[in-house]
């Protein structure tokens, strides 16, 4: 037998635990309510915050194999042009080579010192330049003006002297000469080659003389 008093008392406890239990589900189903309403107004906030973003876009980068685009360089001094350009007489293979940048850019024929009046070998510059020059005979001080029968052609380039007497390239009215040692020191050259070389340099560009 069950005392019905005993019974009586669980039936008030298990009515207010039922009670209790349906205030905790309801304050949960409040709670967990709340809290999707706040997640809903935390999301909405972000989206809003986010459309409010500037585009900044995709910064630009400089491209490969191109940093001096963007990249600042030292200034490049300026090309010296007598210094650009320097001859290379080789006495052996009676010819003269014009370098610029240390690349050959012509060459031409000549002719050079013969035996007892060789061309003197060393590192030079010119020193005169003359278009029709005079020649003026250093044995009887004749002086023979510009034109076809001038022992000097039409170009003259001084680079060697010891004061008194000069060396230099020449045009001549002699062409037969050219490629070999034929001369008083100076080197002959065809004429029209002269005047081409003539163009290439300046009083300044530096001459090598090699054997």
């Amino acid at each position: 037998m069950v005392n019905s008093k005993f019974l009586f008392n669980k039936l008030i406890v298990l009515s207010l635990s039922a009670a209790a239990l349906s205030v905790g589900i309801q304050q949960q189903a409040t709670a967990e309510v709340v809290a999707n309403l706040s997640n809903s107004a935390i999301a909405v906030q972000r989206s809003t915050s986010e459309t409010k973003l500037p585009n900044l876009g995709t910064p630009e980068l400089p491209p490969l194999g191109e940093p001096f685009r963007y990249i600042p360089q030292e200034p490049k001094p300026a090309v010296n042009p007598i210094e650009e350009v320097h001859l290379v007489l080789k006495l052996r293979e009676r010819r003269v080579y014009v370098y610029r940048q240390n690349k050959v850019q012509a060459s031409f024929p000549v002719a050079v010192g013969k035996g007892g009046w060789e061309t003197p070998t060393g590192n030079f510059k010119v020193i005169q330049m003359i278009k029709d020059p005079v020649w003026q005979n250093p044995w009887t001080g004749e002086l023979i003006p510009a034109g076809p029968d001038n022992p000097l052609g039409s170009r003259w380039m001084g680079f060697w002297t010891d004061g008194k007497n000069v060396i230099g390239f020449h045009g001549t009215p002699n062409p037969e000469s050219i490629g070999a040692a034929a001369s008083h020191g100076c080197v002959r050259m065809f004429d029209k080659d002269a005047q081409a070389l003539f163009e290439k340099v300046a009083v300044g560009t530096p001459v090598i003389v090699e054997h």
